[in-house]
């Protein structure tokens, strides 16, 4: 028997079932009243409730210091799962009162109708509340009354943190560089034993105006920056960190209307450091002198790396006698790397003279690659057209299922439930198969025409190009860039992903190419 089935004969007074099923769920909020009596005295009463109603227990699940929301509360989620894969066996969930069960209205509804559709209804061993019109409307006056208890607690919670943000106190997640303490303390923060040095270093470079955000960023991760959780951090908020006024020890939380309070704690970076990041930040502050990157004498600074301590290299004039000299330099401590400007730029355009193929070999390397190209396209034309066929006639046995249950009553419900599910999900495999088949359009033609212009005279290009044009080769070559020992490159450096492609092999013209690489980029 359904149990919506055994509410009805409950409701009516007629024949019961031979036995009602029920699951007892109890709940505490905190980790603290694990500690004392809370759960016992929920699990007696509601096992007494069911004992009272001759309900048949089926499970219990005890949620144990767990927040009120559904995605933080396992013993919720098992127990969504036990109903429905007993469907038909459970008729009731019992639980303490209706707080234990949501304290959001919208939740406790929302949580209320799942059970319904499976064919179970709530009961509380405290509240009167059942399926009855009476019933109903009381259970919608407690559950308002528990989303107003929460929303009570909230404010008194709001309160207590807006009088310790008033006192400098920080009350929320100490930010990259700082780490929480206790109120024995005397700081609501102090600095990160770990992570403070490489906050301080990142505002001092930035400071400096030799990086971008984006590049301090791929350099500070490159040297271990990560988030508490052990994950890269990301640029939105990176830039947030760059900003943030706690680390000059401001408290600022206008959601509470606290703003520009001294904060109770030491400030990890220095007011003028902090101020100039802020201006640059603006655009306030355009750098002269060595700071300039967008000096044209300089097409390699920041870009060049130091291979001894793996930061950017430096540039600047330095003065003679009678005239005065560029150099590229590490910054200090490090003085791995000093050369004069004409000897760097040498090496580096026979860097790019490396890496040029002759005129005949990329035209060769034209004509396989698009041989390749053509011939994945037409394996993944036909593949995509068998996935919309297959995907087609899942569809049709789907309407025919529907058919057959709907109009021809030819089926049971039972099995067209399994049959449908199992229909579903062969149809989203072949929806997945389908569209990672699919063939990425872009230009190859066009790519392989540029590559064939450019690559041959790649050195020549760098030494005529205005600065921007000369950075953007460079990252076309490097794309991380590239190190510098004082003397030499480095030959392990990461390139592009064409000169993958450039690499002659052994045997005859048409295995010119290494095929890995070169096939279709699919979405």
């Amino acid at each position: 028997m359904h149990g919506t089935e055994a509410l009805r004969e409950l409701e009516s007074g007629s024949k019961l079932p031979l036995m009602v099923g029920a699951i007892i769920y109890v709940r505490v909020s905190t980790k603290e009243q694990t500690e004392n009596l809370s759960l016992p005295t929920q699990l007696r009463a509601c096992e007494e409730y069911c004992r009272r109603q001759g309900y048949e227990i089926l499970e219990q699940f005890r949620e144990e210091g767990e927040s009120a929301k559904t995605a933080d509360r396992p013993q919720l989620q098992r127990l969504l799962k036990y109903c429905r894969t007993n469907k038909g066996r459970v008729h009731f969930v019992v639980v303490f009162n209706l707080t234990r069960f949501a304290r959001e209205k919208y939740d406790h509804f929302a949580l209320r109708s799942h059970l319904k559709s499976l064919g179970i209804s709530l009961r509380s061993a405290t509240e009167p509340i059942d399926d009855t019109s009476t019933g109903k409307l009381m259970e919608g006056v407690l559950a308002s009354f528990a989303q107003f208890d929460n929303d009570v607690r909230s404010d008194r919670t709001r309160a207590g943190m807006k009088a310790a943000l008033e006192l400098g106190r920080w009350t929320f997640l100490a930010p990259i560089g700082y780490v929480n303490v206790p109120r024995t303390y005397g700081k609501s923060l102090i600095p990160d034993p770990e992570r403070a040095s490489v906050v301080q270093q990142i505002f001092r470079d930035f400071a400096t105006g030799r990086f971008t955000k984006q590049e301090l960023l791929n350099e500070m991760t490159r040297r271990g920056l990560k988030t508490r959780k052990g994950l890269p951090v990301s640029a939105q908020a990176f830039s947030t960190m760059l900003q943030n006024k706690l680390y000059v020890g401001i408290v600022d939380a206008p959601g509470y209307g606290i703003v520009g309070k001294r904060g109770d704690f030491d400030a990890l970076i220095p007011d003028d450091v902090f101020y100039r990041v802020q201006a640059i930040l603006a655009g306030r502050v355009h750098t002269t002198g060595p700071y300039n990157r967008r000096r044209p004498e300089f097409p390699l600074r920041a870009f060049i790396k130091c291979a001894a301590c793996g930061r950017g290299v430096t540039a600047s004039w330095s003065k003679g006698r009678s005239a005065r000299y560029a150099y590229y330099h590490c910054l200090p401590p490090c003085r791995s790397v000093n050369i004069t400007k004409a000897k760097l730029e040498g090496l580096f355009v026979d860097e790019l003279e490396r890496f040029q193929p002759t005129p005949g070999y990329m035209r060769l390397l034209k004509e396989s690659v698009l041989r390749v190209w053509h011939d994945r396209k037409a394996v993944v034309k036909t593949e995509v057209a068998g996935a919309e066929h297959r995907a087609k006639a899942i569809q049709q046995k789907l309407d025919r299922l529907d058919d057959a249950f709907i109009y021809k009553e030819s089926i049971d419900l039972g099995t067209y439930e399994r049959q449908r599910d199992r229909l579903r999900e062969e149809l989203t495999l072949v929806e997945i198969d389908r569209h990672g088949s699919k063939v990425e359009e872009f230009d190859v033609e066009g790519i392989l025409n540029f590559a064939e212009r450019v690559l041959p005279r790649a050195a020549d290009l760098w030494i005529q190009a205005s600065l921007e044009q000369r950075q953007r080769l460079q990252r076309l070559f490097f794309p991380e860039g590239v190190a510098f020992s004082g003397k030499s490159f480095d030959r392990t450096v990461v390139t592009s992903s064409l000169f993958e492609y450039l690499r002659p092999l052994d045997g005859p013209q048409e295995n010119l190419v290494d095929l890995t690489g070169i096939e279709p980029v699919t979405s």
